[in-house]
């Protein structure tokens, strides 16, 4: 399939052309919109609703307001824009080639290695911050405006949010202390397009009047139209006038803006709630045509209307190619089930979740059991607090959401709630490395050193299905403490095979492979399946790497590690985490207490930096984790035999 996107030269006719103002904002526009579908379907994943429903807001800011390209980007008297949600980065990447500011074939590496990370990060020219979990906007936002005032500097400072992101607490802080702090060269901007992931926000945890909040906080507060140019016009200009107060504008906007079938929710609803169904993910090939051929349609019309001429719109097509289905499995619907069958026996169990219902495969339960299912949106802190509160009152609740956003948001929560003695489960989704088209804010790679640190919890990533089965029933029913849960999102790369007499018993792994050259520990479908490879690898040159699936990723029994190892000289361990304070810590000290470690080396494979952004494969191996690399790294040799059986096994798709 091949990929074009209109040309840069077309923007700039489009810039200097002498016509209708809004007309030429709307086509501006509207062309950026074609840029986008094209690259998000390129790189198989990315967020198309937001980015259309801000674009008309971010392009009358570049074009209109900000003095960037006259001043360029590194003046200490820039303007500043950027999007604390991170989700319309698509969409602003497309303005960015429109003005110059990214060349044509890096929009068209969006989430590739090397290219443009799926969510913002200041290593790409233009954005001025990273995104990391949502909240953080406001409060760097006026960071950069007091920095601004306090070095004498111009330039007003703009941060997009979304209307979701203001169920976040930080979100409050951030404007208590902005009006206090008389923050007057700072506004934001709501993309209020009413929907966050899949459904509307008003049914997930409602925000409104966020005017008259945001107002009773000291700012100066205005509600407008965010599609209609004129309006965007005359709001920014008499916000110039108040100088003395933070500013915000609440801007109605549509998620989807511009292709209209995008701009619908499904027709279908869940629980009386509405679906949306563009949040995230490429179009299908269907859809991808059918959103290009409206978008050339409305920019034909917009150019003709301008008397400019026709726009060199390129042509797309989708050539519908074959995807040859592999033995994929999702551990997370076995533990979306696991929770459906637990329920029925154990009425105790209450689910809370963080806006990722979807997502983290829990729409069976809460369909099931709507009355122990709680959604608490975008606030992973008060979503934590909630389950001590449960845990108090002698119920067994289960946290569910990102990873990320759970182990380092509420990690003082968790803290809190460990120190109770209650019993809390966290399921981590999303945990580890892969999917990594969405970057470094969603990889999730610290967790178990934050959780590690409690005296009082038991960590645990299971393989395949399964084991997810086995371990979700341990922690609901068996475990005695807190319990994480640690899980992969997105599909194995194939299904991990376990041993016909394997049990699930604490403290115990189980091999995978048989070889006696060396030992690697590992966890979790995708390192695993590296593991197995890097095996196969070894095996081609005579070298046996004895492989464990190792589950429980802080709790060891000694007796089962010393006659796993008894016949090992190299012991390595494969972390999907970094190498601090993950399971290789964990072996490492249960070795040297049990006087195990003696004339064996051992070597922990883990990450030493931040996991970068790009597909599954150019990942693995940038950071030397493929199972190629690792077949190199194990031996000591460098030309390891291609092994033509194994094909690549990974899928673009990625939530988020």
């Amino acid at each position: 399939m091949s990929f074009k996107i209109i040309k840069k030269s077309e923007f700039n006719s489009v810039k200097s052309f002498d016509g209708d103002w809004t007309a030429k904002m709307q086509l501006f526009a509207d062309m950026c919109r074609y840029n986008t579908l094209v690259a998000v379907k390129k790189a198989g994943s990315g967020h198309l609703g937001s980015s259309f429903s801000a674009m008309d807001i971010t392009t009358y800011l570049y074009l209109n307001e900000l003095n960037i390209l006259e001043v360029g980007l590194d003046s200490p008297d820039r303007d500043i824009y950027f999007s604390s949600k991170g989700h319309d980065v698509p969409g602003l990447y497309s303005i960015f080639y429109a003005l110059g500011i990214i060349p044509e074939e890096k929009l068209l590496m969006l989430r590739r290695l090397h290219g443009l990370d799926g969510h913002p990060e200041v290593r790409i020219p233009g954005i001025e911050a990273s995104t990391g979990s949502l909240g953080m906007g406001i409060s760097k936002g006026k960071g950069m405006a007091w920095a601004k005032s306090y070095s004498k500097n111009k330039g007003h400072v703009y941060v997009l949010t979304g209307d979701g992101e203001f169920q976040e607490g930080q979100i409050y802080e951030s404007l208590q202390a902005a009006a206090h702090q008389k923050i007057g060269n700072l506004t934001v901007i709501m993309d209020h397009n009413k929907y966050q992931t899949d459904m509307l926000v008003k049914d997930v945890n409602n925000i409104e009047d966020v005017v008259n909040k945001v107002s009773a906080f000291g700012w100066h507060v205005v509600r407008i139209n965010g599609h209609d140019y004129n309006e965007l016009k005359k709001t920014f200009t008499e916000l110039k006038k108040v100088t003395d107060k933070p500013k915000m504008i609440v801007a109605d906007t549509v998620k989807g803006k511009g292709i209209s079938f995008m701009e619908q929710p499904e027709t279908e609803t869940f629980e009386g709630k509405t679906l949306y169904k563009w949040h995230s993910g490429a179009p299908d090939d269907e859809s991808y045509e059918k959103g290009l051929a409206e978008l050339t349609e409305t920019i034909n019309k917009l150019s003709e209307k301008l008397g400019m001429g026709k726009i060199d719109i390129p042509e797309n097509k989708a050539e519908g190619k074959a995807i040859t289905k592999l033995d994929k499995e999702f551990v997370t619907e076995a533990y979306g089930d696991a929770l459906c069958e637990i329920a029925k026996y154990n009425d105790k169990l209450i689910v809370l979740d963080g806006d990722l219902s979807a997502d983290c495969k829990l729409r069976k339960f809460e369909k099931m059991y709507p009355d122990r299912f709680i959604e608490n949106g975008i606030a992973e802190q008060d979503m934590v607090s909630m389950a001590g509160g449960l845990a108090r009152m002698g119920l067994v609740p289960v946290v569910s959401t990102f990873a990320s956003f759970l182990a380092a948001r509420a990690n003082e929560q968790i803290y809190n709630n460990a120190g109770e003695q209650t019993k809390v489960i966290y399921t981590c989704q999303f945990a580890g490395m892969i999917p990594a088209g969405p970057g470094k804010s969603h990889q999730s790679v610290r967790d178990i050193s934050l959780f590690g640190a409690l005296p009082n919890v038991t960590i645990i990533q299971p393989c395949n299905a399964e084991e997810t089965k086995w371990a979700t029933e341990y922690c609901v029913n068996d475990a005695e403490e807190n319990c994480v849960l640690r899980l992969v999102i997105g599909p194995s790369p194939e299904k991990i095979e376990l041993p016909k007499d394997y049990k699930f018993k604490v403290g115990i792994g189980t091999a995978l492979t048989e070889g006696n050259d060396a030992i690697l520990f590992g966890y979790g479908p995708v390192m695993l399946h590296e593991a197995v490879l890097a095996a196969d690898y070894l095996k081609k040159i005579g070298f046996g790497l004895k492989v464990i699936n190792m589950p429980w990723l802080n709790k060891i029994d000694n007796e089962w590690l010393k006659k796993i190892v008894k016949d090992q000289k190299k012991i390595f361990v494969l972390e999907d985490h970094s190498a601090v304070g993950g399971l290789g810590d964990r072996l490492l000290n249960a070795l040297n207490e049990n006087g195990i470690l003696e004339n064996r080396e051992f070597i922990n494979l883990g990450l030493t930096e931040y996991p970068e952004c790009g597909t599954p494969w150019e990942v693995l191996n940038y950071h030397k984790l493929d199972g190629k690399s690792l077949a190199q790294r194990i031996s000591g040799k460098v030309n390891i035999e291609e092994v033509d059986e194994i094909k690549e096994k990974y899928t673009e798709d990625a939530p988020q």
